[in-house]
């Protein structure tokens, strides 16, 4: 007999689930039955959520009134208990309430549980999407195992500023791509379908536009144009709507003057009307009480108003909603179809998860002992870091040989820097359960590849101004063949409320870096970082870059494994690097002005800087290879594309060196002439191909009216009949194939 057969008849009802034909119901039908029992103050107690730290640890007041509030069915969900042993003991006090109604236990797995995975925007360099599912998918596995049913995750805001410190949680600057990975993180933390123990419910983060924050400062405003709201920024939302996310993030900015938080328009008129979304809104921690510092309520009661109208349906840490709603719907201002519409789509995710037939299904800590010492998990990470790590740039040694890869014997090696050793800086930000310990360091992993330790020196800290270690790392670079230095940000230099203006590599890494250049060795530069960095010295005088993001657990190795050839590396960069700060934004799919730059020669009176080019350092989708590859042979199936036609291009593809290697090729496109002004170009599709040596393969690209269309003025989906042109290549600024086609008249 399952767990709701046992409990008790309520008010002369049988509670939802307790007949013998419960399995027989719908989840709807159960979740109405469900609400009929419910009285106010319990359905409101649904739309509170509150936080759990040390909650089952030593008593305070505040924990005392949280346990109290559960027991009387006046908490709907908990954030930040993790554990099997932990959950459970607090899902135990849930079941003494009333109903019985069991909690959801929430949780920041953003890029692993305790298998730290490559930070969100260094996975999206791999451009690998059932790479991207598959750490997703481990993650959930994992926390799923510590009594956790619920992430907020994935983050899905387009960002194209590198000051904003959130960059690292997302996909970086393309909608398109941004939107295929949201999709996929979106799968992999489900496993596709709710329910099963080994999935969690994903999150939609931050809804919406909170990556074009003004002057990439955290928690600032946003202002743009519906267009540009539309276009660029709520695609990867909706792609993940479509895969089914269980629930969306609010943001904690006002998007024109509004707050995301009280957004009729985002909320109730774009996701759970146009879209018709089913699934349930959570606010950002505060963000509901936040509107009163922002001018746009006036107090808790006024925000818990506003925050319902606009459909915002639990309350995160505001306290607003259990402190005003019961008396709004008293009084009238605030409908009860309104609460009952947030308390059923809450209900539905619970009974979804199976919480209702066992609330303790997740709370089994014989299983979690078991998953979280898997060793396939330390596999995955290591081949997910890998797949992230871009080679920047990659010289040539005297002899004419790339510097890259490095020789496992007969080349002595100094690994200098203050990241070479580091553990918890591999990691990155939104870390909920690891122990750096288990983190394999730069200097493990080169240990790992050539059998004993490279030389070693820190030389200086990562912040600072201590120069004292310069000495050390002098004369281990002598005694060198190739210095390796290891340099970046520290891990809490990137991330939630870490915006920065100046976003070179900090302290006196880079004065380190002159050092080591002049003792005449050649330098391999391990760049680590949640961002881009401005690194232009880097580009100029160093002999090889390699940019390793915050690559996670399994970091050392994956950097050693690239570094010796063992990995060819493939990522390509999902955001573009700007030269300086003055640049930014920029980014690859901007529009074209009246006065573009045709030639850097003559800038005079164009749009252009008159101190630096208008190109990034790197561009969006850049990345060498130890393997070269040729694009030849484009054809065409046709030039003309019909109303309802497409249009296949197809290539060759040839690997032109002596070792194997994958390349992303990628295509891209633009409107020539339009109603509207379009990017230069946009990415359109893209595909990760591996050959051998010498191998050649026939790529193709499919074409139709979908890849051509866009919003016009009216904010409608459409293609305007005219010419495109089409263009393939390596990066988004290295087109080496293009063509145009003609869209005909709509018939």
């Amino acid at each position: 007999m399952g767990f709701l057969h046992k409990i008790f008849v309520a008010s002369g009802f049988l509670l939802i689930g307790l007949t013998t034909n419960a399995q027989k119901k719908s989840i709807s039908q159960q979740v109405d039955s469900l609400l009929q029992l419910m009285t106010l103050e319990e359905k409101v107690g649904q739309l509170n959520q509150y936080t759990g730290r040390e909650l089952t640890g030593p008593g305070s007041d505040k924990n005392t009134n949280k346990i109290k509030d559960i027991r009387a069915g006046l908490v709907g969900s908990m954030l930040n208990v993790k554990g099997a042993r932990e959950t459970r003991e607090i899902q135990e006090a849930a079941l003494q309430s009333r109903l019985k109604i069991p909690l959801l236990f929430s949780l920041d797995v953003i890029h692993g549980y305790k298998t730290i995975f490559p930070v969100p925007l260094a996975e999206a360099a791999s451009w690998d999407l059932d790479a991207i599912g598959l750490s997703a998918r481990i993650a959930a596995r994992e926390a799923s195992a510590s009594g956790i049913h619920w992430t907020f995750a994935p983050m899905v805001d387009i960002a194209r500023d590198p000051r904003w410190g959130r960059v690292m949680e997302g996909a970086g600057e393309d909608t398109y791509l941004g939107s295929l990975i949201a999709r996929a993180r979106v799968l992999g933390f489900q496993t596709n379908k709710l329910g099963g123990t080994d999935a969690i419910m994903a999150c939609a983060k931050h809804f919406a536009a909170y990556g074009a924050a003004i002057a990439g400062r955290d928690y600032n405003a946003v202002d743009m144009s519906d267009q540009m709201l539309w276009e660029t920024y709520l695609p990867p939302f909706k792609a993940a709507a479509d895969a089914g996310v269980a629930t969306f993030m609010n943001s904690f900015n006002t998007l024109n003057g509004i707050p995301a938080t009280g957004n009729k328009y985002l909320q109730r008129d774009i996701l759970k009307g146009k879209w018709n979304y089913r699934g349930f809104v959570v606010s950002d921690w505060g963000s509901i009480g936040e509107m009163l510092p922002q001018g746009f309520a006036k107090d808790q009661s006024d925000a818990a108003f506003k925050a319902i109208t606009a459909g915002s349906d639990m309350d995160m840490e505001s306290r607003a909603y259990k402190g005003s709603l019961v008396q709004l719907v008293k009084d009238g201002k605030v409908a009860v179809t309104l609460i009952n519409d947030a308390v059923k789509r809450i209900l539905y995710k619970k009974f979804e998860l199976g919480l209702f037939s066992d609330p303790y299904k997740f709370s089994d800590t014989t299983r979690e002992l078991s998953v979280l010492n898997d060793p396939q998990s330390r596999v995955e990470a290591r081949n997910m870091a890998r797949k992230t790590l871009v080679l920047l740039k990659n010289g040539k040694s005297v002899t004419g040989s790339s510097i890259l890869p490095l020789q496992k014997s007969g080349q002595k090696i100094a690994l200098i820097g203050p990241l070479g050793k580091a553990t918890r800086d591999l990691e990155g930000g939104w870390i909920v359960k690891t122990d750096s310990n288990n983190v394999v360091t730069i200097f493990e992993g080169i240990r790992n590849k050539i059998g004993t330790g490279p030389l070693y020196a820190k030389g200086t800290d990562i912040a600072g101004n201590a120069v004292t270690g310069f000495n050390d790392a002098l004369a281990a670079a002598k005694e060198a063949d190739v210095i390796v230095l290891a340099i970046g940000e520290s891990w809490d230099m990137s991330g939630e409320a870490k915006s920065r203006t100046s976003i070179d590599i900090p302290g006196q890494q880079m004065a380190l870096f002159r050092a080591m250049k002049a003792t005449g060795k050649p330098v391999v530069a391990v760049v680590l970082a949640g961002r881009p960095l401005t690194i232009n010295e880097l580009a100029d005088s160093a002999d090889a870059i390699v940019y390793a993001w915050f690559p996670g657990t399994e970091g050392g190795n994956a950097i050693a494994d690239v570094l010796f050839g063992d990995y060819n590396p493939s990522g390509k960069l999902p955001i573009s690097f700007p030269r300086n700060t003055g640049q930014i934004p920029v980014y690859y799919n901007h529009n074209n002005t009246g006065r573009p730059v045709t030639n850097p020669k003559n800038i005079i009176y164009k749009s252009a800087y008159i101190d630096a080019p208008n190109t990034p350092l790197y561009a969006f989708g850049y990345g060498l290879s130890y393997s070269n590859f040729s694009y030849s042979d484009l054809k065409l199936s046709n030039t003309d594309l019909s109303k309802n036609g497409k249009i296949v291009l197809s290539f060759t593809l040839t690997n032109t060196s002596k070792r194997a290697g994958e390349e992303v090729v990628q295509l891209y496109l633009r409107d020539l002439v339009s109603s509207v002004v379009r990017p230069v170009k946009e990415l359109k599709d893209f595909k990760k191909i591996m050959l051998a040596p010498g191998e050649s393969r026939a790529v193709d690209f499919t074409v139709d009216r979908e890849k051509l269309s866009f919003y016009n003025q009216q904010l409608e989906w459409v293609a305007e009949p005219g010419e495109f042109e089409i263009m393939i290549g390596t990066s988004s600024d290295n087109i080496l194939l293009s063509t145009k086609i003609n869209l005909t008249a709509n018939k």
